[in-house]
């Protein structure tokens, strides 16, 4: 008689074998489990990239509503130009025993305008900051242009200015024109949304608190030296400190530098440039505050001029510096290279205390957030708010001074997009010129044919999808014809 053992020689190994087996399908159910989940999450998160046509949309008309409506009540005035030019200082005062918002004091402050620098705090101010306003009225109708050295004009400080200045100047949104130098060594610390937290650091309510004080300290400034004054203008292409960033060679290049004048009878005067390159000389390893080439720039025409220089960031989207200009020697080349060529201009400038001034808002209705993953698939806009601070609209705007027309953007607007703007109104007698950053922010707006380009702008920064760049350039045509009519 066998044992149970010589009988079944494999018995142990069996029996050790039905735990091995209840755990590897405990594992499989649980794997599966798992993808499942994952399966829904994502077909809950993502949706294919939208590409109705813009102008058969719900947007599209509901901002068609708003255009007719401002359009009516569109009315320039032409007449005897009064004129005052204002600022004030925004470079902080750091190593604060404690904040003091409204003095500018600061224990510490991250700097904007690079992720690499991961919230680390500026070490000092290399070259001051301002905050630059220039107030104008003709008969009566008012508009006020401000730049700060900044990264943009951020959205919860422009609201907060806009209410203010209404309640001491009556000045409605389409009366005040923001931008910014656009610096990426200029104070962080004003955003509440991921997005801003990865390019200007953790968020410090007293920076808004800093900016909102000093912009409208700069309008004060301006409006009380209001004073009869004349207006000119030109432009020139400078090449030279200017690139294609986004598609290199394969791109184009607007090089042109815009600048208005103005001058009061006792001979103080205002210059405002506009140039389409990124204020991105310096690296991200400069940890000092500073203006880069832009401030440069202001200055070099202050110390020539005796008077005031404001720079507005202009179509900057796809548009870097040249190569070459990378610290802040390179920053003062070029700053100091586009302030001469300005500099020669201005006495040939031609000058009058007459103008024609008009300014026309649109409440642009935007798509739906399309924040891409793949080429193809977006997340879904509930998920795409918890990252950045999407909208459903923006705001346009533009503004008439003689034959001057001035568009200011809420994105990095694109360089090849404004020429394509610029040409027709050429046509017509007016010279156009295109600023970023006018108190909102959408991200960037290159050309269409860019979006499916996986670079940067066009992909990782690009949050309203395929139809964004030629909605906003349609409507501004539109706005074009109402404020720079063809005459004939």
């Amino acid at each position: 008689m066998k044992s149970e053992t010589e009988a079944n020689p494999s018995g142990n190994d069996a029996t050790a074998a039905r735990p091995r087996r209840r755990w590897l399908r405990w594992l499989g159910r649980l794997t599966a489990w798992g993808i499942g989940v994952l399966v829904v999450i994502i077909a809950l998160s993502v949706k294919p990239v939208d590409r109705t046509p813009y102008f058969t949309t719900g947007y599209y008309d509901t901002t068609k509503d708003d255009f007719v409506t401002r359009s009516a009540a569109y009315k320039p005035v032409t007449g005897a130009l009064r004129a005052g030019f204002g600022k004030a200082k925004l470079s902080p005062v750091l190593g604060a025993a404690v904040d003091d918002p409204e003095h500018g004091q600061f224990k510490a402050l991250p700097m904007a305008g690079y992720n690499e620098r991961k919230s680390k705090p500026a070490t000092d101010v290399h070259d001051e900051l301002w905050v630059k306003a220039v107030a104008m009225e003709v008969e009566g109708k008012r508009l006020v242009m401000l730049s700060l050295d900044a990264l943009i004009v951020p959205p919860d400080v422009s609201k907060h200015v806009l209410a203010q200045l209404a309640a001491k100047y009556s000045l409605g949104q389409d009366e005040v024109y923001f931008s910014a130098t656009h610096t990426h060594s200029g104070i962080g610390g004003w955003g509440k949304d991921r997005v801003s937290w990865a390019f200007a650091g953790d968020y410090q309510p007293g920076v808004a608190v800093w900016f909102e004080h000093q912009l409208v300290a700069a309008v004060d400034d301006a409006m009380s030296r209001m004073a009869p004054a004349s207006i000119g203008g030109g432009r020139f292409s400078e090449p030279k400190f200017v690139r294609n960033r986004l598609a290199k060679d394969r791109g184009r290049v607007d090089n042109e530098f815009s600048y208005l004048m103005l001058h009061h009878e006792d001979g103080s005067s205002a210059v405002i440039g506009v140039y389409n390159a990124h204020a991105t000389v310096l690296p991200n390893e400069v940890m000092e505050l500073s203006a880069d080439y832009p401030g440069y720039w202001e200055r070099q025409v202050e110390k020539s001029t005796g008077g005031m220089a404001m720079y507005l960031a202009g179509a900057v989207g796809s548009h870097g510096p040249a190569y070459g200009y990378r610290s802040f020697e390179g920053a003062q080349e070029m700053g100091e290279g586009l302030a001469k060529e300005v500099l020669d201009r201005l006495p040939d400038t031609k000058l009058s205390p007459t103008t024609t001034l008009g300014a026309l808002g649109l409440d642009l209705a935007l798509p739906e957030s399309q924040v891409r993953v793949l080429d193809t698939w977006r997340l879904r806009p509930t998920v795409t708010g918890a990252l950045i601070p999407v909208e459903n609209h923006t705001h346009l705007q533009a503004v008439r001074l003689g034959d001057m027309l001035w568009f200011s953007t809420p994105c990095d607007f694109s360089g090849e997009l404004a020429m394509d703007l610029k040409a027709p109104l050429e046509l017509r007698g007016y010279h156009a010129t295109i600023t970023s950053f006018n108190g909102d922010y959408i991200g960037y707006v290159v050309p269409q044919h860019y979006y499916d380009y996986t670079k940067y702008e066009s992909r990782a920064m690009s949050f309203y999808g395929p139809y964004v760049s030629p909605l906003m350039v349609d409507w501004m045509r539109r706005m074009a014809d109402v404020v720079a009519p063809v005459t004939k």
